[in-house]
């Protein structure tokens, strides 16, 4: 065994351009000495230029289990109607079009995470992939578009989550909550989720485990009440039949002043919000054993399955609703348009349940989003990218998981959850804003492995092989194609009013724009993009030396578990 002065006993060196990847410390002959024995885990991601400091108590499973809660289909699509079902109508057809880019968008992100496994997600694989002289504005850029999707994730499902438990209260016993109301149930219910977040790993894991467990079993109850406990017949005295024709419930039906054609790329902002968890895997990578395939599988895994799921979830809805006007229309001044449907296929005591089985879907939802968004500002900050950085990068001895950045994240939410006050546009522009910053963060390295690294992009232990490029290329068209209607209103000419506006141009261009002048007046001159913290471990390499580890051998992957 060798020595050194300094680390003390030396059991592993590793020699990183042995490692077979791209990243911040590669093609420079570096060796490094490590004073324990490393796994093939850690020999990664310390190949990537970061220290293991999270414990990997993440197994696949588990990472999936927080992904999916993310999306967390049950209360996504009760939180999307006003997006969705309120802009083309009940019909499945965008569903399924708009799930097939947004796929694609995933299994190329999927790609980019077996080949650079780091909680700092899609910033990361920008910097290796990007012309040098631009990386770092490049990853400048994602890093504060794929924040703003954290950031804004968890305020924007608990403000949702708020409203349905009022909207309850409502259908219940006729209360109607303030706007002091709804900020106080929201709070509360991020204050729980900060809590949880800040737990050592191994129990985050169980608990997102079981989140994702009650998840898909009241999407399935729910889905059964709709089919089963359908009383169209009785309520509306034999008037209309149990479920709807063909022809009605795929009928696109447009509510806004565009073509119809238009209408249906603006509504598909509530399927790109409602589907946009499953980045979360990336982003848990070093705290998930075998990051470089069971992360990228989780990915993949998510976005197929709640993709398939939300489809026949809106098959449920389109052959149930009795009329998408009435829903718009409120009757009931319930402010949830979800509960507005629901009340006009059931009876009241099915709508409670229901309602009670969303809300706590939404509830765990909340807290995955807020476990994600934390390692994102941590990430984020071990680069040195905000103020105080050095702050919000701490992982708490104790549970060995970023604090910090947690309560950096709650209080910032908060701050978010005050827009309520400014009425229905101002919050509602959390949502659009998380839908078009998700696809611009998700989509920079997939264009950059496209173009400028081509030839030299190598990829991880998983890959989809021959369709790699066509994938992309579809997940490209789709975004580019998609950017431009985000920012869409539903009406135009003397009907565009400023509550109808589409605010996300102000909402997420207004700060990005501030965030580039930042960036060519001061951050030019310090943010490189990612920064190695392995100083100490790095040494001048002997290539000859019989002791240098062979990665080959450590970086097997394992069975997918």
């Amino acid at each position: 065994m060798s020595t050194d002065s300094e680390l003390g006993p030396i059991t592993s060196k590793i020699r990183v351009d042995d490692m077979g990847l791209h990243s911040i410390i590669s093609n420079r002959l570096i060796v490094l000495n490590i004073d324990h024995e490393v796994d093939s885990d850690e020999a990664r991601i310390l190949a990537l230029g970061y220290k293991q400091e999270f414990r990997r108590e993440f197994s696949a499973l588990s990472v999936f289990a927080v992904s999916f809660s993310v999306l967390g289909l049950l209360p996504s699509v009760a939180a999307t109607f006003q997006y969705q079902q309120e802009v083309i109508g009940t019909s499945p057809i965008p569903w399924l079009i708009a799930v097939f880019g947004v796929t694609a968008l995933a299994y190329s992100m999927a790609e980019i995470a077996s080949a650079y496994p780091t909680s700092s997600g899609t910033p990361y694989a920008v910097a290796q992939l990007a012309p040098k002289k631009w990386a770092p504005f490049l990853t400048w850029i994602t890093c504060f578009s794929n924040w703003m999707v954290q950031i804004t994730a968890a305020p924007s499902v608990n403000f949702s989550g708020a409203k349905l438990i009022l909207a309850m209260a409502a259908y219940n016993n006729g209360f109607v909550a303030t706007n002091g109301q709804v900020y106080g149930v929201a709070t509360a219910i991020m204050i729980m989720h900060a809590v949880i977040s800040s737990l050592p790993t191994k129990y985050l894991s169980h608990f997102n485990n079981m989140g994702t467990a009650i998840n898909m079993v009241f999407l399935a109850i729910v889905f059964v009440i709709i089919f089963a406990c359908n009383d169209r017949i009785g309520m509306y005295n034999d008037t209309i039949p149990k479920f709807n024709t063909n022809s009605d419930a795929w009928l696109l039906t447009n509510l806004t002043d565009f073509p119809t054609g238009v209408a249906m790329l603006i509504s598909f902002l509530g399927v790109i919000w409602a589907m946009s968890g499953y980045d979360a895997p990336f982003h848990l990578s070093e705290e998930c054993s075998n990051a470089a395939v069971a992360a990228p599988r989780a990915i993949c895994l998510t976005a197929t399955l709640g993709g398939s799921i939300g489809f026949i979830f809106m098959l449920a809805i389109a052959y149930t609703i009795v009329s998408i006007q009435d829903v718009i229309a409120d009757p009931l001044q319930l402010g949830q348009p979800f509960v507005a449907y629901l009340a006009q296929i059931m009876d009241k005591k099915f709508v409670m349940v229901c309602l009670c089985l969303t809300i706590v879907s939404s509830w765990f939802m909340g807290c995955s989003c807020m476990l994600a968004a934390s390692r994102v500002t941590f990430s984020y900050s071990r680069d040195g990218l905000f103020p105080f950085s050095k702050y919000w990068k701490i992982v708490d001895k104790r549970t060995q998981t970023p604090v910090n950045a947690v309560i950096i994240n709650a209080v910032l939410g908060q701050l978010f959850l005050l827009l309520l006050f400014a009425g229905d546009t101002a919050i509602g522009a959390i949502f659009s804003v998380g839908g078009i910053a998700a696809v611009i963060a998700f989509i920079m390295p997939v264009v950059l492995r496209l173009t400028y690294s081509r030839k030299t992009f190598q990829q991880g232990p998983w890959n989809t092989g021959i369709f790699s490029i066509p994938i992309a290329i579809v997940a490209c068209c789709f975004v580019f194609t998609m950017i431009p209607f985000l920012c869409f209103p539903t009406s135009k000419g003397s009907n565009l009013t400023p509550d109808l506006m589409n605010w996300t141009v102000v909402v997420f261009f207004g700060p990005m724009l501030l965030f580039i002048i930042w960036f060519v007046v001061d951050a030019h001159k310090w943010y490189k993009g990612p920064r190695p913290n392995i100083d100490e471990y790095i040494v001048s390499g002997d290539y000859e030396n019989p002791n240098i580890t062979k990665m080959k051998e450590l970086l097997t992957p394992k069975v997918f578990d």
